[in-house]
């Protein structure tokens, strides 16, 4: 059935942020990805505005066999690489908040969340990608900065030039009924929401913890690249800056980055927490020597090892990952608050 121009702006009006006008055109890629961020955070969903028209076009192609664009590969898209990477970042920080207990979590679930996203993009349209390139590439960045929130941003580059790399056309399909559709984003919706949604209820003081670590991880990191810095400073405070101009308060002025300053001292606050409980779990004083703190590490590992306490596994678990975490934080250099 041939698409409308009238009714794909109807659709965009009304439910563009959830995707609806990607799912009427069977841009279902689209639509997930617009389910996921709404619209881009919104701009991508105004920015839209202009480009419906070819999407209408491009589905109307599409119809009846459905053929294939044939050979050759392409043209390189900045706009497309951009928008891996953002996208890859946005999948590895939502996986860092949702699954970061799990185990292998930097060498498994970081790389595939972030590859996911990276590949999201890369099948957008007529478009798509080399799998397992993309994936495998995202697997093996992964050791770098190992362990920190900052190891998002090479997996994404990495994953996002493999997948510019290996772009091409998509092959000739079967359109698929609209149940079907649904069904498989619907399962892609959850599988995304669904561990978010349970960290955000059911262990919200972790969570908030977490998101405070990750964005102070990446403040401290961008404070290298003072443009980078003020860049993503801006992008954070954005919707801060939306609410301002929509309660009609005039301007901005020097108290513009307070949000900021506070997100700043919050982070440091849970920080400071963070290493007060780990010397406690370790059993130290505050301001134990590296000497000190490798030391009760190992004696305790060893007496809370759960191959040395079958008896009380579920007891020496806990009690084992507890003195993990207390190490690794108390392993990193502490920076001072003014740094």
């Amino acid at each position: 059935m041939t698409k409308g121009l009238l009714v794909t702006y109807a659709l965009w009006a009304v439910g563009g942020p959830a995707g609806l006008h990607h799912l009427y055109l069977g841009r279902d890629s689209h639509a997930l990805l617009w389910m996921l961020t709404l619209g881009g955070g919104g701009l991508g969903w105004l920015w839209e505005f202009w480009k419906l028209p070819s999407f209408v076009a491009q589905a109307n192609r599409a119809q009846g066999k459905r053929q294939s664009r044939g050979g050759g590969t392409p043209p390189l898209s900045p706009i497309r690489f951009s928008a891996q990477m953002i996208v890859g970042i946005y999948f590895g920080l939502v996986a860092l908040i949702s699954l970061s207990s799990m185990a292998n979590f930097y060498i498994v679930g970081l790389p595939l969340a972030v590859g996911l996203g990276v590949l999201l993009v890369a099948v957008i349209g007529d478009q798509t990608s080399d799998f397992k390139n993309t994936l495998g590439v995202a697997f093996l960045t992964s050791p770098i900065f190992y362990g920190r929130p900052i190891a998002i941003l090479p997996i994404s580059l990495a994953a996002s030039i493999t997948a510019q790399k290996h772009r091409r056309y998509k092959a000739s399909v079967e359109l698929e009924t609209l149940s079907v559709r649904l069904y498989r984003l619907g399962l892609a919706y959850l599988a995304f929401t669904g561990p978010l949604a349970y960290s955000a209820l059911c262990n919200t003081a972790a969570t908030l913890n977490y998101v405070a670590e990750t964005l102070g991880s990446f403040l401290n990191w961008f404070s290298f690249f003072p443009l980078l810095g003020r860049l993503m400073e801006s992008v954070l405070l954005l919707p801060y800056w939306i609410w301002r101009l929509l309660v009609g308060e005039p301007g901005f002025n020097s108290s513009y980055f307070q949000e900021w300053e506070k997100l700043y001292e919050f982070v440091h606050s849970f920080q400071d927490e963070k290493r007060q409980l780990a010397y406690q779990v370790l059993g130290l004083s505050e301001g134990a020597t590296n000497e000190e703190i490798h030391r009760s590490y190992r004696e305790l590992v060893k007496v809370w090892h759960p191959d040395h306490n079958l008896h009380q596994t579920e007891e020496a678990q806990r009690h084992f990952l507890e003195i993990q975490a207390a190490y690794e934080v108390l392993s990193q250099p502490r920076k001072p608050k003014g740094s």
